[in-house]
């Protein structure tokens, strides 16, 4: 119905040039009345306030296109928005800026501006840190979402071969996966132990046997154990490499490098054992082959592959660099200037301990670390006073990039907690919707779903299975439109 000469509609000017400057609207949102003048809101005529003054002559249909609702009598719209997020929105028209209150969620309070029609750009640098943080929360959700997806889906187009790797990939890498996978991964974790186990054991000059030359070596038994736990560390990697999607990528990571330097030793050794004494002289085969059996200590970094904790920490003293290299910095300028005062405050004493500048900053570093070896020490008087204060420092220095190293490790350690319930979340919402569908084969829309996200960098629209304030846009590309008051969980 065509309204835009009712009578309901008080000061509709069609003009409405002149008499928009002085037009007073009423908003109500969420409860939260607010009163705009058009010279305030005819700042910025591209938002959704700016155009509900000049709406009014389109009557009806121009009316509820901007608003939920609308009082003829009071001039007031209706949103069913948020209010806290409308409060510091509305700040643009007399600030020129905005700010986000603590404790709303940046990826709602950014849905609320893009729904304001408020550019983002508005957005003060500091909310903009909080927005990029979230967003990145997001990005990863959606990246565990689909390695899941993935996981579940069988393509029928792939070849045998591709869905061998496949499942070999995912019997290896993926112990969540599965049962068996599970036992794989504590079996490895087991002969991770066993092998350094056995090399510490393997020095102990009881249990060392002599061969026929007279030189100790290590017991049979546990040269035995050796080369079965090598087996199983050699099996295990070339297994992964040929199933891995991306072998470059593979064999480039850090991890994938210490599995190569905990193998590679042995089968070196075993070369130089049976071939070098033909190159070499036999005394120099036996100090190589140790300088590589030495090597063996590598393999307890393959502990971090089945332990986030070790992760967290590798993380964490990743994000610490800048408070590391201020502790470092901290006792590079100590270490300097106590030794450099050590050594000249002890020259006076006949029984000086310290020869030279270079020498003091042996004592300086175990002094300011308080390690305190004892081999060498002040005499002197003003030389022990010299050491109580570098030691007092050195305490200092150490202690000051403690709690930021601690932060970081907490913050990485929670947010990946939360990240894996965010991704279980979103799956199990999935799940619900498709069982809303199709009961019967709620299982096999779900395996559908993960198919069809292989078409595309994005997933297919019926993945916008949720309501709630956690759904990930980044899955679907279609807008996710809410009516409702927003909160964040």
């Amino acid at each position: 119905i065509e309204m835009a000469g009712d009578s309901r509609f008080p000061d509709v000017d069609t003009a409405g040039s002149e008499k928009s400057e002085e037009t007073e609207i009423v908003v109500n949102v969420g409860g939260v009345r607010q009163v705009f003048y058009g010279d305030n809101l005819n700042q910025y005529p591209e938002t959704r306030l700016a155009e509900l003054i000049n709406c009014l002559s389109g009557g009806y249909d121009s009316i509820f296109s901007l608003c939920d609702d609308y009082d003829p009598g009071k001039r007031e719209f209706y949103f069913d928005r948020d209010p806290d997020a409308f409060k510091c929105i509305i700040d643009v028209y007399y600030f020129g800026e905005v700010h986000m209150k603590k404790g709303i969620c940046p990826i709602c309070f950014k849905n609320e501006m893009e729904f304001w029609k408020v550019d983002l750009k508005f957005l003060d640098d500091c909310c903009k840190t909080h927005l990029s943080e979230k967003k990145e929360e997001l990005e990863e959700i959606a990246r565990r979402v689909q390695l899941i997806l993935d996981d579940l889906g069988v393509d029928a187009s792939e070849s045998r071969w591709k869905r061998c790797q496949k499942y070999i990939w995912k019997f290896l890498e993926k112990p969540e996966s599965s049962y068996p996978a599970r036992v794989i991964a504590v079996l490895s974790f087991l002969f991770i132990l066993v092998s350094s186990v056995v090399m510490c054991v393997g020095t102990i000059p009881d249990l060392q046997v002599v061969d026929a030359e007279g030189n100790r070596m290590e017991h049979p038994t546990l040269d035995s154990i050796e080369t079965a736990c090598i087996g199983w560390f050699t099996m295990e990697y070339v297994l992964r490499l040929i199933s891995s999607p991306n072998k470059l990528h593979f064999a480039l990571s850090f991890m994938n490098i210490v599995d190569v330097l905990a193998i590679l030793p042995f089968y070196v050794s075993l070369i130089l054992t049976h071939l070098g004494a033909k190159l070499m002289e036999l005394s120099n085969v036996q100090q190589a082959v140790q300088a590589l059996r030495i090597m063996r200590i590598a393999r307890i970094f393959k502990l971090a592959r089945h332990s986030s904790g070790l992760q967290t920490l590798t993380y964490a003293l990743k994000r610490s660099f800048k408070e590391l290299g201020l502790l470092l910095m901290y006792l590079a300028v100590g270490i300097f200037v106590f030794s450099a005062l050590g050594y000249t405050m002890e020259q006076s004493h006949p029984e000086t301990l310290f020869k030279s500048i270079p020498q003091s900053f042996w004592w300086a570093i175990i002094t300011m670390t308080t390690v305190g070896y004892g081999d060498i020490y002040p005499k002197t008087t003003l030389g022990k006073l010299n050491a109580a204060i570098s030691f007092l420092c050195g305490v200092i220095a150490i202690a000051l990039p403690i709690h930021p190293i601690i932060n970081n490790f907490v913050r990485y350690y929670n947010k990946q907690r939360v990240l894996e319930t965010a991704a279980k979340h979103e799956l199990e919402l999935m799940e619900l919707n498709s069982a809303e569908g199709k009961a019967a084969s709620s299982r096999g829309e779900l395996e559908g779903l993960a198919s069809e996200g292989k078409k595309g960098p994005f997933y297919s629209s019926r993945l916008k299975v949720s309501h709630s304030d956690t759904f990930i846009h980044l899955l679907s590309e279609e807008k996710h439109c809410r009516t409702r008051l927003q909160s964040c969980k």
